[in-house]
């Protein structure tokens, strides 16, 4: 790190130059955990766990249900977002949204709801090696319910490709 005002190399964790006395720290601003209630399908907590993490909402969402089915918890997941819902404050600033690649369902490679071929195109790779790696791991284990409940959740949470997933009402 360099002080601003003798442009002399000073030690990283400094807080002032040791040669002049200049404070050479940056204040960065903290990062805190909001919801976007606009932004949200509930009360948007995942919306801004996935703004806290710069991350794509639907891996938020889809990680929250799955925490919460796969240990037999629903109820605590459940419970858990609506501790979430009362304790995280709501955004009152603009939204900064991610810029990153984001998961949607596929409208042009699709066997059923685009979910398998969405998922192909987020990973770079055929569709069908997705499709057959969904069947195996729903039947391998003996939870052809599962893998088929797992698909329709996946089908509810991840939007459709060309969309945003935030509801936008239109002029009358």
């Amino acid at each position: 790190m360099t002080c601003p005002q003798c442009h002399k190399d000073v030690e990283v964790d400094s807080s002032y130059c040791r040669f002049c006395g200049a404070g050479v720290q940056t204040t960065t601003r903290q990062s805190q955990l909001r919801r976007f209630p606009n932004e949200g399908k509930i009360a948007g907590v995942c919306a801004g766990v996935a703004e806290y993490f710069d991350i794509d909402v639907t891996f938020v969402r889809l990680a929250w249900i799955a925490l919460s089915i796969v240990p037999g918890l629903l109820l605590g997941g459940v419970l858990a977002y609506a501790v979430a819902w009362l304790l995280v404050p709501a955004a009152s600033g603009a939204h900064t949204s991610y810029a990153g690649k984001r998961l949607t369902r596929s409208m042009s490679d699709k066997m059923i709801g685009g979910v398998c071929g969405g998922l192909a195109e987020y990973l770079g790779v055929d569709a069908t090696i997705v499709r057959g790696v969904s069947v195996v791991l729903s039947i391998y284990p003996g939870a052809v319910i599962g893998g088929a409940l797992a698909y329709l959740i996946a089908w509810a949470v991840v939007p459709r490709s060309g969309s945003t997933g935030v509801a936008v009402a239109s002029p009358a």
